[in-house]
């Protein structure tokens, strides 16, 4: 193993292996967000992860050449600062619906792994990004499975009598299998009207329309609708 004890130290050869290798762990994070549509891609990631080895670099050129500074001190500042680089990949959409998360945090973790390349240390740089390749392609898709499953409809239903509150609620949760519901003001403003909040879990068998035209045929509910404002969504 003498030629990576070699390409640990500093030197032109070792330089370039560096550079190199952040280019394609930057290049291989990049690919996958770039074919989900993510707003950070192939080129973000690619010089997001050679900018980080290159402070490392310079961290220890600096270090070795003189003596008088911390290798450490500049690539610290990436792991801080690249937030503020992640912070504008994440979008708030309509209905509450937050992506971006996932690409912010592949941001921050290919800046470590530039640092860790820059450093030297590529064995830490290749498993790093082996282990952030299978979170984004593969555990997404057993993620995305899970989900499925795990689908629930968040509504709002509006009560025409308020002497009738106990007993569609009781109904919410028999018919459609309602849970967490809780009682609010009216949405419509008529003050008879009494509204209630909650989800509906989701089956194959059972969808959307079905949930919401089962509430809609209760006589005493004067109206049942998808509740937006209460579903997050996060990745």
């Amino acid at each position: 193993m003498d030629w990576l004890e070699y390409l640990r130290e500093l030197n032109c050869i070792s330089m370039i292996v560096r550079i190199l290798l952040a280019m394609l762990l930057g290049a291989c994070i990049g690919m996958e967000r770039e074919k989900s549509g993510r707003p950070a891609g192939l080129r973000t990631h690619i010089l997001v992860c050679v900018g980080a080895c290159m402070t490392a670099i310079i961290g220890v050129y600096v270090w070795s050449t003189t003596g008088a500074s911390d290798p450490m001190r500049i690539a610290a500042q990436v792991i801080s600062g690249i937030g503020f680089l992640g912070v504008g990949t994440i979008l708030v959409k309509e209905h509450d619906h937050i992506t971006g998360l996932t690409t912010a945090a592949g941001l921050w973790t290919t800046a470590a792994m530039g640092i860790g390349a820059g450093f030297g240390y590529y064995e830490a740089a290749l498993v790093c990004a082996l282990v952030v390749a299978i979170t984004t392609v593969f555990l997404y898709h057993l993620e995305a499975k899970r989900k499925k499953k795990a689908r629930k409809l968040h509504i709002y239903v509006e009560v025409k009598d308020s002497c009738k509150v106990n007993a569609v609620v009781d109904r919410l949760g028999s018919l459609v299998g309602a849970r967490e519901i809780t009682v609010i003001a009216p949405k419509s403003g008529v003050g008879t009207h009494v509204g209630l909040e909650g989800y509906v879990p989701l089956t194959e068998e059972k969808t959307a329309m079905d949930a919401l035209r089962m509430l809609r045929d209760d006589d005493d509910i004067a109206f049942a609708i998808e509740n937006y404002k209460s579903e997050k969504h996060m990745r």
